[in-house]
């Protein structure tokens, strides 16, 4: 089996989402991540881990995915990185660029082991990347990409980035504790920020660079799929279904 979903499971997972969105009180720009879990797990026939594990959705033997949803303009938080020797690290990671290279790779084989892990307890072929991005105006993609592979492991290569500390910010509201910036070497765009001096949250700005290349259509009910098929862009309803008549069908469901 393979981790990327044929044009009819995209479809029935377009399905899904848009079926969820006509719930009344649902919160209309975002879908949980638990809730994205759940309706990859039904249309790709696999369990939804409750674990902290990499994947969170997995065919056990076979392949296995890591799920987020989230807004568009939301941070993209990859995990929480508790790298081993964290103090030391950072301490010396001040000194120079050498330094600092040394805890960005600390944080770059954190993040591959994590997959490299579940790829060995869940006897996992393949690993891929489950996404679902909501816009402010109804609109949504859903891709996918494989991550790694038992031939292939890491997820990152850490020598295609540098790394830096950014300045520590004080506004009238806050101040912002600086954050460890790694810089892809090919783009010069940052694709990494650990907060390190904080709750260890490694934001991901640069998984922006998978987002695939396709058009939102401006129908509902419309959609429109990636050249590599891999992608579907669709929209979201935005009537809801009547309250009371779905608690009396709730009510007498058998």
């Amino acid at each position: 089996m393979t981790i990327f979903s044929t044009e009819e499971q995209l479809e029935q997972i377009a399905k899904y989402l848009r079926a969820y969105a006509r719930i009344p009180h649902f919160q209309d720009d975002t879908v949980p991540g638990s809730i994205m879990e759940k309706i990859i797990a039904l249309v790709r026939g696999g369990i939804q881990l409750p674990t902290y594990d990499y994947v969170d959705v997995c065919i056990r033997g076979n392949v296995g995915w890591q799920v987020k949803s989230t807004k568009n303009s939301t941070p993209l938080t990859w995990k929480r990185a508790k790298v081993p020797n964290a103090p030391s690290l950072i301490k010396a990671s001040r000194a120079g660029r050498a330094e600092a290279k040394v805890l960005g790779d600390a944080i770059i084989d954190f993040c591959n082991r994590h997959a490299a892990h579940s790829l060995a307890r869940y006897d996992l072929k393949e690993i891929g990347y489950s996404r679902l991005i909501m816009f402010p105006d109804g609109g949504a993609i859903y891709f996918e990409k494989s991550i790694c592979t038992v031939a292939e492991p890491w997820v990152f290569n850490k020598d295609e980035y540098t790394w830096h500390w950014t300045a520590q910010k004080v506004s009238a509201i806050k101040e912002q504790l600086p954050s460890f910036t790694g810089t892809n070497l090919r783009t010069g765009r940052k694709s990494f920020a650990w907060h390190g001096l904080g709750e260890n949250q490694l934001h991901f700005p640069g998984e922006k660079e998978w987002w695939p290349d396709v058009t939102i259509p401006t129908a509902i009910g419309e959609m429109n799929f990636s050249a590599d098929g891999h992608a579907i862009a669709f929209r979201l309803a935005k009537d809801k279904v009547c309250w009371d008549s779905l608690t009396s069908f709730l009510t007498e469901a058998t």
